[in-house]
């Protein structure tokens, strides 16, 4: 007879899986990846695209052994600047609960991202359902030339300006330039994507969310030949301390996710150290890039204290302090979620 306390079932205990993303003790097999990864409409219905259009193959596999514990709260509360809650692994996790589940962990609010017409609607409809929540729009780089080889993109762009309208959208994204899914062909129809949500940007005063892989110079060199909005993020910073500080000239942020934490990323971390902290911003990009030590598991939003610890620690800075700057930062992007 085992004589030992039950384990605590809180909830939001730190170092427990919160309970609504935990899987159900009997069961078994989970079933297709491939249903479990489809978004969510914005009623909890799947339906919808990935993250990255055609080129998620790595999205696209069951990550394995759950969702993470959840983190020591942070001490001052931070906001997850680009996250996807449509996008569905494992449990199916209500808006609500993904929501309290960050708060518990000390992440107030979040960014919610589009990447195409279906989650770029999601986005607009979930904005208006809770406070916690802001919104962002667009057509991910990866898509771009399907729909031009569909004939569809310049209905797709002038339906993203439409949406971008709403007064809880706050930035076009996630657009920008990809090219290591997209090859030479494409790359025209990335381009011009891009630069047609730099111009909507500008004209509607809302920021921009740049998707930028392997593609740096010429990221730069668009925002420079276009005009940049007065407000850019690169979401999920893959730069080199060169690129930081190009950002730093620029007053363009620097949105840092759990690729900071991994053991390969040294330049990540010699760009942080040389990043305006006045310009630094922390994501999750879930449910993709969990941080050390949770690495190829899923993520979400209440996962963000992780990657800021460890932003910390790299900085050698208080935790405090930088949770009240990358709020102050985030706060001059996107403005108030009240």
């Amino acid at each position: 007879m085992c004589n030992s306390a039950a384990p605590d079932r809180h909830p939001y205990a730190a170092g427990q899986t919160p309970q609504a993303y935990r899987e159900p003790e009997n069961a078994g097999d989970p079933g297709d990846p491939e249903a479990m990864l489809a978004p969510a409409g914005p009623q909890g219905t799947a339906g919808g695209t990935d993250a990255a259009g055609a080129g998620t193959d790595s999205a696209r596999r069951r990550r394995k052994g759950g969702y993470p514990p959840l983190p020591e709260p942070l001490p001052v509360p931070v906001v997850d600047n680009h996250t996807h809650l449509d996008f569905r692994e494992g449990p199916a996790v209500s808006i609500g609960d993904a929501l309290d589940a960050a708060e518990a962990a000390g992440v107030r609010g979040v960014v919610q991202v589009g990447t195409d017409l279906a989650s770029s609607r999601f986005t607009a409809a979930v904005v208006e359902q809770d406070p916690r929540i802001l919104g962002a729009v667009a057509l991910h780089p990866n898509d771009a030339p399907l729909l031009a080889e569909a004939g569809t993109l310049e209905d797709a762009l002038a339906e993203i300006e439409q949406l971008a309208a709403g007064p809880r959208i706050r930035a076009l994204g996630e657009t920008g330039l990809d090219y290591f899914r997209t090859g030479d062909g494409g790359r025209g129809s990335q381009l011009m994507s891009f630069r047609r949500h730099i111009d909507i940007a500008k004209r509607l005063g809302k920021a921009l969310q740049i998707h930028d892989r392997d593609a740096h110079d010429d990221v730069v060199a668009t925002l420079l030949a276009d005009g940049a909005p007065e407000r850019v993020v690169l979401h999920c910073f893959s730069g080199d301390a060169g690129l930081a500080r190009i950002c730093n000239e620029q007053g363009w942020y620097m949105s840092f996710a759990g690729t900071v934490t991994f053991r390969n990323a040294g330049n990540l971390r010699e760009a942080l150290l040389v990043a305006d902290p006045a310009l630094v911003l922390t994501e999750t990009d879930a449910p993709f890039l969990t941080p050390h030590p949770y690495r190829g598991r899923p993520n979400a939003a209440y996962m963000v204290p992780y990657t800021v610890r460890a932003m910390a620690d790299i900085l050698g800075t208080d935790l405090d302090s930088l949770c009240a700057q990358v709020t102050s930062n985030t706060e001059a992007v996107y403005g108030s979620w009240d």
